[in-house]
């Protein structure tokens, strides 16, 4: 069954740096679409940044310039790397698989000094 499992969210004070990882069960392949997407409260779910098969990147003007998104070369995971973070940053952040239609269960990430 394909999943997805976020993890590496947590408390960070403005300007500081996060890590997200999401991994991939077997089932998708090393080379599939995948996306990240936040939700804040009392907000719809956002587009943050995605990586596509080909190996292109796209980023919401958001995070262009402070996010870069990745993949592990081996395997099925991909890598939110966040810099720079700013309160408005603050959400719950998932993984998204778009040609399956999965999202993972999400990581918080939460800013504040």
């Amino acid at each position: 069954q394909a999943q997805l499992v976020e993890s590496g969210g947590g408390l960070v004070q403005p300007g500081g740096s996060l890590r997200l990882s999401c991994e991939a069960s077997r089932t998708i392949a090393i080379s599939e679409t995948l996306a990240w997407y936040r939700q804040a409260p009392g907000k719809q779910r956002e587009f943050v940044a995605g990586i596509y098969s080909g190996g292109s990147t796209n980023y919401a003007d958001s995070a262009r310039g402070r996010f870069t998104i990745s993949r592990h070369k081996t395997r099925g995971a991909i890598f939110l790397q966040m810099n720079n973070l700013k309160p408005d940053d603050a959400a719950v952040y998932y993984c998204h698989a778009p040609r399956f239609g999965l999202w993972g269960q999400g990581t918080q990430v939460t800013v504040s000094s």
